[in-house]
């Protein structure tokens, strides 16, 4: 039985996106822990670094989103995965700010042009009737990659950092090049159909009252700018990469200076965090596309926020696994949402570019919640301010998905 190519453009995403959690998401906060004690620099320094990852994806987003929806994907992916092996690689001779600054641009350039929003786009282009599912196995792959901390650790202890990002940098080159030339553009292009499944047999489906998508209505990019779920959702996901990026940086180091942990307990975490991760998205790929999609990225911000206190004032181990599954599961479960619901509004035609201004906005949460916490930490001296304040932003962007409602365009309202 013939296998539909999507389902391979699907596990070479997942693999993409293993490579650049394991080496970037999830392991970035080991790198700052480590570059904080042997260099010296300060909290908002290292902050910074993260800072500028998503400058990066806020002006070259909308590009990106053209580029896609005229081009294709591939190309594109394949120089991003030379660029972020190029960053890791420079990252291995880090001795000064602007070295380390240089290797974070590097690898944010490369994880925007080989990652996880060009990759969604693909997908989505191949995917009407079952998007969530195969959003949600893409997204495997960043939940994996925090599997690979406790080993990046013990690999730093052992050879050192230098020797680990120059090694991950190589491993890169390797297994991201022959993934990036899975990836293609639409199915039409290709003599498939969406789904696999052939349009007349789609029309069947709908005629007999089975279950199968409705025709797709299309927003062109000005007709989404004007309604109120486009900027609702980009608020509310700015909101939940808030957290999500302040805990990438500098959970390890709260544990660590905060509350006492070692850096390898604190790795231990974050591996629960990674499996709590790994059963939120695999719930979003059993159930996601039953269920309201805006409602349960609504619920997950409430648990971005209780997980967010959790690591806040985690004075025993119990609060810091609850973290670990509350944070988890909500990232795990809302992330691959986010890119599924926009689709699910405006369709396929210019979802290049709609997800490229809103990757614009979204990026100042991803901006804005590292430098909180980093520079509220500098000040007082602890992460409690910091945190807490991103907590209650979590909790208020449950509010933005609730609004969030399914748009009509205005040609088809009665």
């Amino acid at each position: 039985m013939k296998v539909f190519y999507g389902w391979r453009m699907v596990g070479a995403a997942c693999g993409i996106q293993f490579l650049l959690a394991a080496f970037l998401t999830q392991a970035l906060g080991l790198y700052i822990a480590v570059l904080s004690d042997e260099m010296g620099w300060s909290k908002t320094t290292l902050s910074g670094a993260a800072a500028l990852q998503s400058v990066e994806a806020a002006i070259i987003g909308p590009v990106l989103g053209w580029v896609m929806d005229r081009f294709g994907p591939q190309k594109m992916i394949r120089v991003g995965m030379v660029m972020f092996s190029a960053g890791l690689l420079l990252l291995s001779q880090v001795n000064t700010v602007t070295t380390f600054y240089l290797s974070a641009i590097l690898m944010a350039i490369g994880a925007s042009l080989g990652g996880y929003f060009p990759l969604s786009v693909a997908l989505v282009q191949w995917f009407e009737k079952f998007r969530a599912r195969a959003l949600s196995i893409m997204s495997l792959g960043l939940a994996m990659g925090g599997l690979v901390v406790p080993l990046m650790a013990w690999s730093m202890q052992l050879w050192g950092w230098r020797a680990t990002a120059a090694g991950s940098g190589v491993l890169v080159l390797l297994t991201g090049l022959p993934m990036a030339s899975i990836i293609r553009r639409r199915p039409e292009d290709h003599g498939e159909h969406i789904d696999g499944i052939d349009p007349a047999q789609r029309a069947a489906e709908r005629a007999n009252g089975t279950h199968a998508p409705a025709p797709a209505i299309e927003f062109t990019v000005a007709q989404a700018l004007r309604t109120r779920a486009f900027w609702m959702l980009a608020i509310g996901h700015g909101l939940a990469l808030l957290v999500v990026s302040a805990v990438n940086v500098h959970a390890i180091t709260h544990m660590k200076e905060g509350l006492g942990y070692s850096v390898a307990t604190a790795s231990w975490v974050i591996l629960i965090m990674t499996f709590g991760q790994l059963v939120g998205v695999l719930m979003g790929a059993s159930m996601g596309d039953w269920f309201e999609k805006r409602k349960v990225a609504a619920l997950c911000m409430l648990a971005h926020g209780a997980g967010m206190l959790c690591l806040t004032y985690g004075s025993h181990m119990a609060m810091l696994v609850a973290f670990g599954v509350f944070h988890g599961i909500a990232w795990g479960l809302r992330g691959p949402f986010m890119q599924a619901i926009r689709a699910d509004y405006f369709g396929r035609n210019a979802i290049g570019l709609i997800l490229g201004l809103s990757a614009a906005i979204i990026a100042m949460g991803q901006i804005a919640g590292p430098m909180i916490a980093g520079v509220l930490a500098d000040l007082t001296g602890n992460y409690e301010l910091g945190f807490s304040l991103l907590a209650l932003l979590a909790a208020l962007g449950s509010l933005s998905f609730m609004l969030a409602t399914k748009p009509v365009l205005p040609d088809t309202k009665a």
